[in-house]
């Protein structure tokens, strides 16, 4: 494999290099469709490189289109739409053949929100009871793919009782295979899952946002060449079209992540069939446009709504408040227009009544130009909002 970084007018651009994938024209749905399937590491598991996320998606309709239309990969986890999105999966795969599909679900415990080490040490009972609810709701004995969720330290990564626990599921047949997923601290994480010689899948937000990309796209690379799969998350980097006269370029977004050939697969988390539709065009033509690289530049400069997780704001902040995840919950909410899903974060994060009120002048600088105050006032309301209403 080779890959190397070109740059248009300044902007960094990940340049396709040698790869063994597969390039086929397959009838799915009722039409033809042109796929391009990589290998997941030392998996064997073949796909194409256009997955589906399941953050956000509800309707079963949409889910069953998908694998209609070719998808093979069903990213879902225990958390996620509070065990809602397994139910869905659930009731779409109901009848199909065990191989016809890919799923991989996740588990998570909470963690200290300065430390991001475990604020409660998870027990092998408690993760193997997780494992079981989503088995469950899937109506599956088995997950494809077992994750490790959001880890943020190589300390966690290797936290003893959960690789145990990851080590019973698989020995047992409830996971075929495992795998670690990561929103900060990327590199760290990546390579904490090499140095395991134990993960087998690495699930990371990549995208063309990440002031740290190149430290991302380097620990892909060790990865891979480690024989780890390497899926991607996060890949629209939180644009928006706040601005109808600059509209979003999804296919520029994913086309970029998918130019690194140590991406097996992305796993964008479309909800409704025309981004579906848009997300599987991505094959068709997946070398950059020249009207997506200006688009990628331009997008790039534009302040948008991704936030590094580089830790920083935390340590300014008198209250000690979990900024970057606040953050995240105004990129859900004003970027991917889910506020249901912003919600359910804020409530979680324990806040204080008076948020943001109480400090005068406000010592955090954030290392982009968020104005961190303004946008954790705005996105605090959503506590008094009632969830049916925002569902």
């Amino acid at each position: 494999m080779k890959s190397t970084l070109v740059s248009v007018a300044g902007f960094p651009l990940l340049a396709s290099g040698v790869l063994k994938q597969e390039e086929k024209v397959e009838e799915k749905g009722g039409e033809k469709r042109k796929f391009i399937y990589r290998t997941l590491g030392k998996t064997g598991i073949k796909l194409p490189v256009i997955s589906m996320g399941m953050v956000y998606a509800g309707n079963p309709n949409l889910v069953r289109a998908a694998l209609d239309a070719g998808i093979l990969y069903l990213d879902t986890a225990h958390v996620y739409q509070r065990g809602q999105s397994e139910e869905v999966i659930g009731g779409v795969i109901k009848g199909r053949p065990r191989d016809s599909y890919v799923i991989g679900t996740k588990v998570v415990f909470p963690t200290d929100k300065v430390t991001f080490l475990y604020a409660e040490e998870p027990t092998e009972e408690a993760f193997i009871k997780r494992l079981d609810e989503s088995l469950k709701r899937l109506g599956l004995d088995y997950v494809d793919i077992l994750y490790h969720q959001l880890v943020a330290r190589k300390e966690s990564a290797l936290f003893e009782p959960i690789l145990k626990a990851m080590e019973k599921a698989k020995n047992s047949g409830k996971a075929r295979f495992v795998g670690i997923s990561t929103h900060r601290n990327e590199p760290e994480v990546i390579q904490a899952a090499i140095d395991s010689k134990f993960y087998e899948i690495v699930l990371t937000a990549y995208n063309f946002k990440q002031k740290h990309y190149l430290q991302v796209k380097e620990a892909i690379a060790k990865a891979a060449q480690s024989g780890l799969g390497v899926v991607a998350m996060k890949v629209m980097g939180g644009v928006t079209s706040q601005d109808p006269l600059r509209p979003i370029n999804p296919s520029a977004a994913l086309k970029w992540v998918l130019q690194d050939v140590n991406v097996t697969t992305a796993v964008p988390g479309f909800c409704t069939f025309e981004e579906m539709k848009t997300d599987l065009s991505v094959m068709e033509d997946l070398p950059l446009t020249d009207s997506e690289k200006e688009y990628l530049k331009t997008a790039c400069a534009a302040p948008g709504l991704y936030c590094q997780g580089c830790g920083k704001c935390e340590k300014q902040c008198l209250a000690k408040l979990p900024i970057p995840d606040l953050m995240r919950a105004y990129m859900y909410t004003y970027g991917y227009r889910r506020p249901a899903v912003a919600r359910e974060l804020v409530v979680s994060l324990g806040l204080p009544n008076r948020v943001c009120e109480e400090c005068g002048v406000c010592p955090v600088k954030c290392s982009i130009g968020f104005d961190v105050p303004g946008k954790i006032r705005d996105v605090a309301r959503l506590r008094d909002v009632p969830m049916e209403f925002l569902v």
